[in-house]
Order: structure tokens, then C-alpha cells, then sequence
């Protein structure tokens, strides 16, 4: 009688370890794509924080934005003020602020999801796309 030895040949491993490969393959770009998606939001919710605080500086202060930098509106925003994006890019247009307007914008990682091309506000340059607030006065 011969004796037959228990285990795994050869073929079986590496079948496994193919499949377990193409899982963490996919695995990895989901979450890419939702690390972006995380980031795209913190520019939209940066961009919108100021945009409410810099509106409140406007009435406030006999209807005159701030002029140059726009963090002169710091006060009337909740925690610190945004100066750099999740990746630590600055935001466009933060030190652009006139008396009569403003217009602060963010590039997003994630394509077709800006704002840019759809009102009176918006930032030329780069690959994708970006959100914009403008003066709401």
C-alpha cells in the first residue's frame, strides 16, 4: 500500500493566491477613489464655511468685503480658518478678495464634479475640475 500524503499541491496555492491578489487589487482602488471623494468634500464644505463667513463680514462691516487677503474675515468662522486643501494645495482666489466681490475656489480630485463652468465664478488651470463660491451680494 502506498501512503498518500495530505495537503495542498502546487496549482491549488496559487489559484488562491491569484484570487486573493485580484481582491485586494480591487480592494485598493475603491478605496482610492473614496479617500478622494472624503477630500472633494472638505473642499466643498472649506469653500462653503468661507463663503458664510466672509458673507457675515459683508454685512457686518457697511456692506464691504475684506480687501487683499480674505482671512480677514477669520472671525466669524467656526474653528480655524482653511488655508490649504486635505493635500495641503492652497485654495485659489484666498488672497484675492475685493470690496465688491470675491471669488475662492478649490481643485477637485474627482473629475466632473466642480462648479466652475456653471456661473460668474470660476478658476482656469489645471487638469480637473474646480469648485467655486462667489460674492452672493
Amino acid at each position: 500500500m502506498s501512503k498518500r500524503q495530505k495537503g495542498f499541491t502546487l496549482l491549488e496555492l496559487l489559484v488562491v493566491i491569484g484570487i486573493i491578489s485580484m481582491l485586494v487589487g480591487l480592494l485598493s482602488v475603491s478605496y482610492t477613489a473614496a479617500q478622494k471623494r472624503g477630500r472633494d468634500s472638505r473642499r466643498r464644505s472649506d469653500t462653503k464655511a468661507v463663503q458664510e463667513a466672509l458673507e457675515q463680514y459683508y454685512v457686518e462691516n457697511t456692506y464691504a468685503y475684506p480687501t487683499g487677503d480674505c482671512g480677514g474675515a477669520d472671525e466669524y468662522i467656526k474653528g480655524a480658518w482653511p488655508t490649504a486643501d486635505p493635500l495641503g494645495t492652497n485654495y485659489e482666489g484666498m488672497d484675492a478678495c475685493a470690496s465688491t466681490s470675491y471669488c475662492i475656489c478649490a481643485e477637485m480630485e474627482v473629475e466632473d464634479t466642480g462648479n466652475s463652468a456653471d456661473g460668474s465664478c470660476s478658476w482656469s488651470g489645471g487638469s480637473l475640475d474646480y469648485y467655486c463660491v462667489a460674492s452672493l451680494q
